[in-house]
């Protein structure tokens, strides 16, 4: 078991540590928190042991998970990997891409390990579909939340988007092209609501939308590809693939048959891939475990969490022209 120690015990950070201390591939060691008297209060209430430097805390263990503030990622990951602990970062991988390069290469350099929290790559219905889709011409996403005023210290980007950037980037083996993009702030600061077209060399177009004003919760994503269309909903956990192979010559009675201008038939099927329910972040936290156990490659390298940031940045400069 790989001794773990946790940085910041905010509302994520106390979700990570109860999975920790339940996971039989780590042992939690204790955390760390800014604020001490939130700190105090937590070691109280779960018995977690509570580490009054970082410092100490990475002494302590092997593996440290990062799930402060965005604005602190590089601080906290810099001195980590420096004491050459394998680092678990929350997404995104830090505030601005130049920081997450030098993580990269100060990984590079202390020869440990990274992976970024992009949870959505562990959801269950992703994961049932991602070996489906294969060349996708075409994707739309959209991520809709009601309003908390817990995530609007950065855009909706970085906030929301940038789980489907993640994804996007994941499935599409291509280089961005061009990227065009608004976004509205309606009672933030920063935009609240935003839409983004990202065209890649390969010809493959993606659309996303993310918005933190909603009055539903959504996270809906669409990949159109020859031949087929899949379907994924990262929030209910179900998927659907609507597939079209050449017709029968002589069709069944329920065959359900589309003819086009030229004359070619075409069948259609429809399936609902067999959906395995999980604990995401669990599962994401426990493959790293297995990347540094195994020496192989984690899931969400620090490169793909930076190449999410640097798109999502993209994003964000569009708003500014």
């Amino acid at each position: 078991m790989l001794k773990v120690g946790v940085l910041g015990a905010g509302h994520l950070g106390k979700i990570h540590l109860r999975l920790l201390q339940q996971s039989e591939k780590y042992e939690l060691v204790g955390f760390y928190d800014e604020n001490q008297e939130n700190g105090a209060k937590i070691a109280a209430e779960f018995g977690y042991k509570q580490f009054h430097t970082i410092a100490t805390l990475i002494h302590a263990v092997d593996v440290i998970d990062i799930v402060t503030p965005t604005l602190s990622h590089y601080k906290c990951a810099k001195v980590s990997i420096k004491s050459g602990k394998h680092v678990f970062i929350e997404k995104p991988i830090s505030n601005t891409v130049a920081e997450a390069e030098e993580i990269i290469a100060l990984a590079n350099e202390y020869k440990v390990k990274g992976q970024v929290g992009h949870v959505e790559r562990f959801n269950p219905a992703f994961i049932a579909t991602k070996n489906m889709i294969e060349n996708p011409m075409f994707i739309e996403t959209h991520r809709l939340a009601e309003f908390n005023p817990r995530g609007t210290d950065v855009p909706v980007v970085l906030d929301l988007m940038i789980h489907d950037i993640d994804a996007i980037l994941s499935v599409v083996n291509s280089k961005v092209k061009n990227i065009n993009a608004s976004g509205v702030s309606v009672i933030s600061d920063t935009p609240d609501i935003a839409n983004a077209r990202i065209e890649f060399e390969n010809g493959c177009v993606a659309n996303l939308t993310a918005s933190r004003i909603s009055m539903k919760n959504m996270r809906k994503s669409r990949f159109f590809q020859k031949d087929a269309y899949i379907s994924v909903d990262f929030l209910d956990k179900v998927c659907e693939v609507v597939r079209m192979k050449d017709a029968p010559e002589v069709p069944g009675d329920f065959d359900m048959i589309l003819q086009n201008a030229e004359g070619v038939k075409k069948q259609i099927y429809f399936a609902n891939p067999e959906v395995e329910q999980n604990n995401a972040i669990l599962d994401e936290l426990e493959s790293f475990a297995d990347a540094i156990n195994n020496n192989t490659t984690p899931v969400v390298t620090l490169e793909q969490g930076t190449n999410a940031l640097r798109v999502a940045y993209q994003i964000i400069d569009c708003f500014k022209k």
